[in-house]
């Protein structure tokens, strides 16, 4: 089973919920060329007048510049892209090695687009991103078990 699992930087920026905020973020990427693969936003729950916005991965100086002329930082949160193939029972399969490793994921964001998923990871430490990395790789190349 294919599958690619890469560390990257989470580009995140807080800002007020409103009408065009987050096309606001996105043009000085797209005007830069940066070629992101997960963009996401949210209000705060409680709070709905903030929200964040959080973009990954930002790669190369002219991206980055971009990124922070848009008010983004880099997150410091432990983060792995995760693309692969599809199966029935995999979200399961990963999420139950995580489990049994004991790591503690701090945020997933995934979704599945014909026979193919990617996710997203965040982590409480580089450690557990690193250790993480090992079971996705592991748990998507196992064969799953048949009844």
């Amino acid at each position: 089973m294919a599958i690619t699992v890469k560390k990257v930087v989470l580009w995140r920026r807080e800002l007020d919920n409103r009408a065009g905020a987050l096309a606001a973020v996105l043009q000085p990427l797209a005007l830069a060329g940066a070629d992101l693969q997960i963009a996401m936003g949210y209000r705060f729950p409680g709070n709905e007048t903030r929200a964040a916005v959080e973009l990954a991965p930002v790669e190369g100086k002219k991206a980055a510049a971009a990124a922070q002329t848009a008010g983004l930082q880099p997150s410091g949160i432990p983060t792995l892209i995760v693309t692969g193939d599809n199966r029935p029972g995999l979200g399961y399969a990963i999420s139950r090695g995580m489990a049994d490793a004991g790591i503690n994921m701090a945020f997933l964001v995934a979704q599945v687009v014909g026979r193919r998923y990617s996710a997203i990871f965040g982590f409480e430490s580089q450690a557990d991103a690193d250790r993480a990395a090992a079971v996705i790789k592991r748990t998507a190349a196992a064969r799953p078990k048949r009844k």
